[in-house]
């Protein structure tokens, strides 16, 4: 290989090398981007998965009582569906009652797109449930990125379930509209 050939190469080699350089330190920065305004963009995500929370999420249970046989009776459930978006370790004690123990503390998305912090007690005889409201903020110094994580699932499971239902409608649709003829050759 001659010389003004190496020299093509070299520079096409050190032109990609360039690029990929460039590209990581885009991505680096957008990154930093994304940390710096993680609340807003909790929020918005927030605000925009609410309608989905109402279609796809679950009324968590607020308290029952447990019977002699450990099966739950008397329960009583949230109003509003709500996406559970994270679990952390649990506080100490709840802070409604420091007498009650916290054993299990999780965060959720509303239908109406706030974000909760659930604080479940259980006792021998009774579960029952601390809720708050918190903030965007809060939220990310208590769970972390995993809600937003969550959060993006949610939005492409219900993506995913809306291309299926579309795909099964118009093959329904491609059948039952069939011309007569291509019913009765098969």
């Amino acid at each position: 290989m001659d010389s003004e050939t190496a020299d093509i190469i070299k520079k096409g080699f050190d032109a990609i090398v360039s690029e990929i350089d460039a590209g990581k330190a885009k991505a680096d920065e957008l990154s930093e981007e994304v940390k710096k305004n993680r609340a807003e963009l909790l929020s918005a995500m927030g605000r925009t998965a609410a309608p989905l929370a109402e279609k796809m999420g679950v009324n968590l249970l607020i308290r029952g009582k447990a019977g002699a046989n450990g099966e739950m009776y008397d329960q009583v459930y949230s109003d509003e569906k709500m996406f559970i978006l994270g679990k952390t370790d649990p506080m100490p004690y709840r802070p409604d009652d420091m007498t009650k123990k916290v054993d299990t503390q999780f965060c959720a998305l509303s239908e109406k797109g706030v974000f909760s912090e659930i604080m479940y007690t259980n006792s021998e005889f009774m579960t029952d449930s601390y809720i708050r409201e918190i903030s965007a903020e809060e939220a990310f110094d208590l769970y972390g990125f995993d809600i937003m994580f969550m959060l993006y699932k949610a939005f492409e499971q219900y993506l995913r379930r809306s291309d299926d239902l579309v795909s099964s409608l118009e093959k329904t649709l491609a059948y039952v509209f069939k011309s007569e003829d291509e019913q009765n050759t098969q």
